[in-house]
Formats: structure tokens, sequence, C-alpha cells
């Protein structure tokens, strides 16, 4: 009977360790194993430097999608971002993208303010007011190099 209780005991630890390692492992991966509904959009900027696919969008601080894509549209010498936004979360027309820096070294992310029109943008529809990125190195040797 005790060896019966020993073997069970084990058998559950067993399997609560192997659900614990598939949970990490599934979160540290970014798997998703029930995806989201999500619509696509794009944006236009004139520097993304240091944005990369996979990056978070945030509105208000609140993670609502990702960037699937970056090109360079060549007619106009822009990047051409695309983004996945989660369904629940809609965009009006005049809505403004940045590319923002998480913290002084941080990792790059775009982030959304929503505008005021009564119209919202649908799947494949383009953010038309964007903020590039600004660069930490240009702004350092502007202010060294205009001092003297």
């Amino acid at each position: 009977m005790n060896r019966l209780n020993v073997e069970l005991a084990v058998g559950v630890f067993m399997i609560a360790g192997f659900l614990c390692f598939a949970y990490i492992s599934i979160k540290l991966g970014d798997v998703k194993l029930f995806e989201e509904d999500t619509y696509a959009l794009q944006a236009r900027f004139g520097s993304i430097s240091g944005l990369k696919k996979g990056a978070d969008i945030e509105i208000a601080g609140v993670k609502v999608g990702k960037v699937t894509d970056i090109a360079l549209d060549g007619s106009r010498y822009e990047a051409l971002v695309k983004l996945s936004l989660n369904s629940r979360y809609k965009l009006q027309q005049d809505s403004i993208a940045s590319v923002r820096t998480a913290g002084v070294i941080g990792d790059k992310f775009i982030s959304i303010a929503p505008g005021g029109s009564e119209e919202y943008l649908r799947a494949g529809d383009s953010i038309r007011d964007t903020e590039s990125s600004i660069s930490l190195e240009e702004l350092i040797s502007k202010y060294i190099f205009e001092k003297e």
C-alpha cells in the first residue's frame, strides 16, 4: 500500500512538472495556441531605425498587436511597416502611429495615439499620420557639434 502511494505521488509530480515545462516553453517561445482575431494595417515612416519584425504595438501602454513585416517602398524611399492588430481594438482614421523606445536603450515599438474621427480604419487601410524614430546618436552629435 505504501509503495502505491509513493508511485502515485511521483506520477502526479511528473505530470505537474511536464505541464509547467510546457507552459513556460509556450510563453517564452511566444507561441500562440489559439490565434486571436486580427486585422492588418500598414504605415509609412521616414525612418524606423531599430524597429524589428515582431515588435509590439501599443495604445496607451497596452499591447494591441505586433509588427508583421518591414519593407522599403522603393518609389518613395520610405519604410513600409505592416501591422497586425487585435480586432477588439478599432482605430479611427486620424490615428497617429509613432516609433518609440522602451527606456533609454530599450527595444523599439509602435505607439498609436487614437484620433477623434467617427470613421474607423478597415483591414488593409493605411495609417496616414506617422512619426519617425528619433536617433539618439543624431541628437547627441547635433548637440555636441552645434555648440561650437
